[in-house]
């Protein structure tokens, strides 16, 4: 059970390996852009082009999709950036239902644990697989693998460095909940930290938090949603930025050069080296200067 690009990997990786995969549940297609043309999701794209049976339930407690569960009589569910799934799902399976979240649970349970770890300017995450329970992300840990955090790594960049290591994880998983020989790692609760969704409040700079901090949350949210900042009433995204420990501004106060912009912050300047105006394309500080400048009105 999945929806994102994220899933694939692993799927591909279950699909061929010496599993049976009965069935994949994926959320509905949608209708986008001018035309409503109907696109599907990464995983059911996937499944279609390996002929796999797909699901698509509306509604995860609808009493047919849940029939349709039980008569398929799964040895185990896996899910892999997905919805909640309702206790009437997750115990049908007699070895039990896991999931992969893109933390070391139980730090960052939540929706986006990916960029909160980067946020928070942490030199390490991971993966956990957990045996579902109704409370999210708080069941039994099955197993852990830490990745190193590196310092130019952004969202886009660490997500697809854990989608490729999630392969290994399910993999291993699935093999330790088929020998029997689990040991189940019980969540500490005093360890418990959140990762709610990013939301277009806490995408937003502010120049009066430290130069570090906006870095991390520039670098926590490139390329998707962005980071971003109003200056004379326009938006500006921030897509990559660089500390810049030799300049002393005002929070929020500006200095360009031909090729370079400075910002302010409560230590010392950030300087924003990709940056999208706007209604503009995305693009590097230099060729922004060429034609636009945060100094004019």
């Amino acid at each position: 059970m999945g929806t994102p690009e994220f899933a694939v990997p692993s799927l591909n990786a279950i699909n061929n390996s010496e599993h049976q995969l009965i069935a994949v549940v994926t959320a509905p297609d949608k209708e986008r852009g001018r035309g409503r043309e109907v696109s599907f999701t990464p995983v059911k794209d996937y499944a279609v082009k390996n002929n796999l049976p797909v699901l698509q339930p509306e509604k995860l407690k609808d009493p047919e999709f849940i029939e349709q569960v039980r008569k398929l009589a799964p040895d185990l569910i896996i899910v892999i950036a997905f919805r909640i799934l309702p206790r009437e799902i997750f115990e049908i399976p007699r070895l039990g239902t896991f999931n992969v979240h893109g933390s070391l649970l139980p730090k960052y349970r939540g929706a986006a644990p990916i960029q909160w770890s980067l946020i928070n300017g942490d030199s390490e995450t991971g993966l956990t697989t957990f045996f579902i329970q109704e409370k999210v992300d708080t069941g039994n840990i099955i197993l852990q693998k830490k990745i190193a955090i590196e310092k130019d790594d952004n969202f886009g960049s660490l997500h697809d460095r854990l989608q490729s290591f999630s392969i290994d994880i399910v993999l291993e998983t699935i093999k330790i909940i088929e020998s029997g020989a689990i040991q189940l790692i019980k969540q500490d609760e005093s360890q418990v930290s959140s990762a709610p969704k990013i939301t277009k409040e806490n995408s937003r700079i502010d120049w009066n938090q430290p130069s570090e901090k906006i870095y991390n949350l520039i670098r926590g949210l490139s390329p998707y949603p962005a980071a971003y900042f109003l200056h004379n009433s326009k938006l500006y995204k921030v897509f990559s930025s660089r500390l810049k420990d030799d300049l002393i501004l005002q929070p929020g106060e500006i200095k360009e050069t031909k090729n370079e912009i400075f910002i302010g912050t409560a230590t010392t300047a950030l300087e924003i080296t990709e940056i999208q105006p706007e209604g503009r394309k995305r693009m590097k500080s230099d060729v922004f200067l060429r034609g636009y400048s945060l100094l004019k009105n």
